[in-house]
């Protein structure tokens, strides 16, 4: 297919229907996201960002030796911003020197109840310049033009303020521009758009709960859970240690070493929501909620935690740790080898999607069903390692 530039139409070259070459297009051009991320399927979505050429442009850099950790505190800072103003909760998060995890839920039903002035006051905190729009579509509300696109505008926003794109777009483009402005340099940060991978149920929620939390302890920066800077799970712990009425000297360091660090490099201001509640159940689809709170989820990391530093370190795990691992992990149906080898290995073990296999199947049958995908046959990554890791 062809653009002629003097009629500006598409020109079929003989022998090829425009159907075929609008198919091979489709699959050679990165997948839609709209074909990535169906509300429909699951409401739970593991995000990650690299920075270019997975340059340690948020760590310590080898080459230079600058010291950028204090962009992992923008990160913080800035996703926690814009979960206090999408009607998307941030489920797990960890910051590492070259790259991001983050698993988000989407919350649709909360972004219906706003008023369309409170999606106009939102979407405003992000783009200054549209309150000004609104404004002048306010005051014209009498006109039927001005009350169409007033209408079209606040549903547009809406809808915007609970899409898994605009919020990473809103996360990854600002950090790239402080990140330029304190280098004074040009060009791109990330080294391209985000990768997401769909969580169908509960037990491949938790795995990558954990596989997002555990990143630094998985990766040899830290030894354990309290160390594990800009993760989700020290800020879970910071939060208990702020309830504990007697505090043991752990808990006391936690609180000394992460209230310091962050006080002293907050840069961004404004209201930061809190992480995802996890005491209310892990809940993917209705009616099938786990009976795990964030006190199972808690201990189970720790655990976890000690399991993966006796192996990486030789040596030999308790008897009584594995048995208080078991006995948490039953209430997932997951056996404790499984479950570590989910936890280390998850990235290899799916791709686009994860779940137990009955979630992979209905998923691959949905996406069986549209048309733009060439090879709609084949099957999705990860079923065999599904049957492995949580059975049939």
């Amino acid at each position: 297919m062809i653009l002629c530039p003097n009629s500006l139409k598409w020109r079929v070259p003989a022998g090829k229907s425009g159907i075929n070459i609008g198919l091979e297009q489709a699959e050679k051009m990165t997948r839609a996201r709209n074909q990535l991320v169906s509300l429909e399927d699951t409401t739970y979505y593991h995000c990650i960002s690299r920075c270019v050429r997975r340059a340690y442009l948020c760590g310590e850099d080898a080459e230079t030796g600058q010291n950028f950790e204090h962009r992992k505190v923008w990160l913080v800072e800035r996703m926690k911003q814009l979960a206090a103003t999408f009607s998307i909760d941030i489920c797990a998060y960890a910051v590492m020197s070259n790259h991001y995890h983050l698993v988000l839920h989407v919350d649709e039903e909360r972004a219906r109840a706003w008023s369309d002035k409170q999606v106009s006051e939102r979407w405003s905190r992000l783009f200054h310049r549209n309150s000004l729009y609104v404004e002048l579509l306010e005051k014209n509300l009498s006109s039927r033009a001005a009350r169409k696109q007033y209408r079209q505008t606040i549903d547009l926003w809406r809808n915007r303020l609970s899409d898994i794109s605009w919020f990473m777009r809103c996360l990854n483009e600002s950090i790239a521009r402080q990140a330029n402005k304190e280098d004074n340099c040009k060009g791109r940060f990330w080294e391209g758009r985000f990768k997401s991978q769909a969580l169908l149920d509960e037990k491949a929620l938790l795995t990558c709960l954990a596989y997002v939390d555990l990143n630094p302890v998985r990766s040899g920066l830290s030894s354990c859970l309290e160390d594990s800077d800009f993760t989700s799970i020290q800020e879970r712990l910071v939060h208990h240690a702020k309830r504990v009425k007697s505090k043991n000297s752990t808990q006391k360091k936690l609180l000394r070493h992460y209230g310091h660090y962050f006080e002293a490099n907050q840069i961004l201001s404004g209201k930061k929501a809190k992480l995802f509640n996890l005491n209310s159940g892990v809940d993917v689809k209705s009616g099938s909620a786990i009976e795990f709170n964030q006190q199972d989820y808690l201990a189970l990391l720790e655990l976890t935690s000690i399991r993966i530093c006796s192996e990486r370190d030789h040596k030999f795990q308790s008897s009584a740790q594995s048995v208080e691992t078991s006995k948490i992990l039953q209430k997932l149906g997951v056996s404790e080898t499984n479950w570590i080898d989910g936890v280390l290995h998850f990235h290899k073990h799916f791709f686009q999607a994860a779940g137990a296999p009955v979630s992979l199947q209905a998923y691959q049958a949905k996406r069986a069903s549209m048309a733009l995908l060439k090879h709609r046959e084949k099957w999705i990554k990860g079923i065999r390692a599904s049957t492995r890791l949580y059975g049939t």
